[in-house]
C-alpha cells in the first residue's frame, strides 16, 4: 500500500485575470474535471481557492497537465510524474532548464523500456519462427523449464 501523496505546495498569489476555473482548464486541456481534481489530490497540480471555495488554476498549470497526459500515453506511472515535478516550482512557470532537468530521468527510463522491447521482439520473433511450441525449451514462456519442476499440467492458471 502506498502512502498518500503529499499535497503540492500552494501556488503564490496571482492576479485574478491570470487564473482559470476548473471548467476552463478542463476545456483547454481536454482532461475531465474529475481527473483534474484527482491530479490535485495526488499533488501533481495545485490550485488557489476563491472566497467561495472554488478552484482557480494558474495558466502554467496547463503545462503540467500536458506533461501528465504525455506521461500517461508513454505508460509512465503518476508516481514518477510526481518525482519529476518535485524539482519544479509550483507558483511560477517552470523554465526551460527546469523542464530539461525533469525530463532527464524519463529519458533514461524510456531508453530502458525501448531496450527491453527490442529484446522481447527478438525473442518473440525467434519463438514464432521456431514453431516448436516447446514449454521445456522455450526461453520466452518458460525459461529454464522452472514450471516443470512443479509437475505436469498447467501451472500459470
Amino acid at each position: 500500500m502506498t502512502a498518500p501523496a503529499p499535497p503540492a505546495p500552494p501556488p503564490g498569489p496571482h492576479d485574478a485575470d491570470e487564473l482559470l476555473t476548473i471548467g476552463e482548464v478542463s476545456r483547454r486541456s481536454g482532461i475531465p474535471v474529475t481527473a483534474l481534481r484527482f491530479y490535485e489530490d495526488e499533488g501533481l497540480i495545485a490550485s488557489e481557492r476563491t472566497a467561495g471555495n472554488q478552484r482557480r488554476y494558474a495558466r502554467h498549470a496547463l503545462r503540467r497537465i500536458a506533461l501528465i497526459s504525455v506521461a500517461k500515453r508513454l505508460g509512465i506511472p503518476l508516481a514518477d510524474v510526481r518525482l519529476a515535478f518535485e524539482g519544479l516550482p509550483a507558483d511560477t512557470p517552470p523554465s526551460q532548464e527546469d523542464w530539461r532537468r525533469a525530463s532527464r530521468e524519463w529519458r533514461r527510463v524510456l531508453q530502458e523500456r525501448r531496450d527491453a522491447l527490442d529484446r522481447l521482439t527478438t525473442q518473440l520473433t525467434g519463438c514464432i519462427g521456431c514453431g516448436c511450441l516447446s514449454m521445456k525449451a522455450c526461453g520466452l514462456i518458460n525459461p529454464d523449464d522452472v514450471l516443470g519442476e512443479d509437475g505436469s499440467g498447467p501451472r500459470r492458471l
